[in-house]
């Protein structure tokens, strides 16, 4: 670029030699192709990128607060909120947080747990704006087909990330419980980085200032923000324009932030009380033999809750899973209860049996569900305690509940039938769907008696 903002970069030691053109260029924008940012400036520019409260945290830091404030800044200030925030380490983390606060960065420094608060839900609102604002494929696969983005919605999300902050019965924050939250915070971790990533590719939509030249212009192609992976891609409402969804995007982001890496990427579609009906059979019918799954329940109370199923559903009088298995809550509260590896209790589906439960179950053990869905469509229970998942609350309000709404996902890639000569499921178990139906009608199913041992091995 040849500018007074370039040879800056490239003398700061903080910046990988990909970073330069990206910081240099923003700094160039914002500066005015000067050494010094005006603090009206950068919110000219900045400032519809992000919730209002981060800006002025941002310019805490980069102008100072209180009695200390400057009226611009230099090149190395604004390289180092870039470096602290995309890949810092935590103490360089803590330092913005502490600055942005207006707290002075020492050892002994206490933070009030609100201000943390407030400070996580303006990253966490800037976060979801910058999906909005770059539209991109996984943002619109969601909001094209109904999702919204609901204000309570991102404070609870919000508040979900920021409550292990605090240690229990106290307001106060010190700088090791700070940053202890940080190294177990690595949704908010990403979700920081998105948006200053985001932040510094950002260009103005107007016509080209007379001092861009061609470099500038590629930089501006190449300025593409990397995708956090925290929001999927919706998939199999192709046929459903406008989805009546009972959840919205950021409760969508939630559960998705706590499932498996592997499973991130993608969520297809199978089944929704409003569109397939409120049926058991359809249930099971177009829930089985599809892999991972998220199953989520909205009571006749609004409590909306559910849980993560890691392996594919299927009939069987034995639980199946693993301890990547989860359950969870949306409303009131957003939590996440994982596994407690006190047993194996995480899958359960069974129906047509006279001394076995009937229905859908997620941890805890017979007639004490962590989640339960019964066959007879509309019933549900949760206990007040399940040893299966950690730190586990009772979903609902009532042990028993009314369903409202079921919706179920799958997630990740559909998987395919093996072909390896790997033991095959009886033929007896074909139909299922139909089956269902005759058995809920009373029709017995007498040929159930002549199938083979169950296996101990799950079938693929």
């Amino acid at each position: 670029m040849g500018n007074s903002s370039t040879k800056l970069a490239e003398k700061c030691s903080l910046l990988s030699r990909d970073e330069v053109p990206v910081v240099a260029s923003s700094f160039k924008f914002v500066s005015k192709n000067s050494e010094r940012i005006k603090e009206d400036d950068l919110m000219k520019f900045w400032g519809s990128q992000m919730d209002p409260r981060l800006a002025q945290y941002i310019t805490n830091f980069l102008f100072g607060s209180h009695g200390n404030r400057s009226t611009v800044v230099e090149f190395q200030r604004f390289a180092e909120l870039y470096v602290f925030c995309v890949r810092g380490t935590v103490d360089e983390r803590i330092s913005v947080l502490l600055s942005s606060l207006g707290y002075v960065v020492s050892e002994s420094s206490e933070i009030a747990y609100p201000l943390i608060k407030e400070y996580v839900e303006a990253v966490v609102s800037s976060y979801i704006r910058s999906l909005r604002l770059q539209s991109g494929p996984q943002y619109k696969s969601w909001e094209s087909k109904g999702f919204r983005v609901v204000k309570e919605c991102v404070q609870k999300l919000a508040e979900s990330l920021a409550c292990e902050v605090v240690q229990p019965n106290t307001q106060k924050v010190t700088r090791t419980d700070a940053e202890r939250w940080l190294q177990q915070s690595p949704t908010f971790l990403r979700m920081l980085e998105h948006v200053f990533l985001h932040l510094y590719h950002h260009r103005p939509t107007t016509a080209k200032s007379p001092h861009e030249d061609k470099e500038v212009m590629s930089i501006r192609r190449r300025s593409v923000v990397p995708d956090a992976k925290l929001l999927p891609c919706c998939e199999g409402l192709q046929y459903v324009p406008d989805y009546p969804a009972f959840t919205d995007i950021s409760q969508m982001l939630f559960i998705n932030s706590n499932l498996p890496m592997d499973y991130r990427v993608k969520w297809r579609f199978l089944f929704s009380s409003q569109i397939h009906g409120e049926s058991f059979s359809t249930l099971m019918g177009r829930i089985m033999d599809q892999g991972p799954s998220v199953i989520i329940c909205e009571d006749t109370d609004g409590y909306i809750f559910g849980g993560f199923a890691p392996d594919s559903w299927s009939l069987s009088p034995n639980f199946v899973g693993n301890d990547s298995a989860f359950l969870f809550t949306l409303r009131p509260k957003m939590r996440c209860f994982q596994s407690t590896g006190y047993n194996d209790h995480y899958q359960y589906l069974n129906l047509h049996q006279q001394t076995m439960p009937n229905g859908l179950g997620m941890g805890g053990q017979h007639n004490y569900w962590g989640l339960w869905l019964d066959s007879e469509y509309g019933k549900g229970e949760c206990s007040e305690s399940c040893t299966t998942f950690r730190n586990y609350v009772q979903l609902g309000v009532n042990k028993n509940f009314t369903i409202r709404n079921i919706e179920v996902w799958a997630v990740g890639e559909k998987p395919v039938k093996s072909t390896d000569g790997s033991p095959e499921r009886s033929i007896l178990d074909g139909n299922v769907e139909e089956k269902a139906i005759l058995e809920l009608a009373g029709r017995k199913q007498y040929s159930d008696g002549y199938r083979d041992p169950v296996r101990d091995e799950p079938l693929e």
